[in-house]
């Protein structure tokens, strides 16, 4: 037995397992999907996507965020009122700015005029795989 494996807390009879009470992040097989050269979800030369929000508007929120958690003690009902003011502004801009880009995408290859080539194809499920990494990524727990 190792020496930190001796040292670590032991689960008292009869007690819950503690690995079973915290949420797991759901399994991806990405690992598996096939890829191209540089562009994994962690790879060097992959250029990040577009913003969803973008930083000026982060920003803001943020510090709309931040003024409300330094207001608590002094009005702690107005506080909790426009932190949840700001997650309703958040989850809004996500949605929209998701729904927007999924738009675009089926647009771009739905069209039954269109005569799509397998490049543009392909170019569309590059997009669809990262805002999926992306928001799966954003799915995980703090700290994990």
């Amino acid at each position: 037995m190792s020496h930190d494996a001796e040292h670590a807390p032991q689960p008292q009879p009869g007690s819950p397992d503690p690995t079973q009470l915290a949420p797991k992040a759901p399994r991806t097989d990405s690992a598996h999907a096939p890829r191209e050269p540089g562009t994994g979800a962690d790879g060097p030369d992959r250029p990040p996507g577009p913003a969803l929000i973008p930083q000026g508007d982060r920003d803001k929120l943020a510090l709309r965020l931040q003024q409300s958690l330094a207001t608590f003690v002094d009005g702690p009902r107005q506080a909790v009122e426009e932190a949840d003011a700001v997650l309703d502004e958040v989850t809004t801009r996500f949605a929209d700015t998701l729904a927007e880009r999924r738009r675009v995408l089926r647009t771009g290859w739905q069209d039954p005029d269109a005569d799509v080539q397998t490049e543009e194809l392909r170019l569309a499920l590059r997009q669809y795989r990262e805002i999926t990494e992306r928001l799966l990524h954003m799915s995980v727990p703090v700290g994990q």
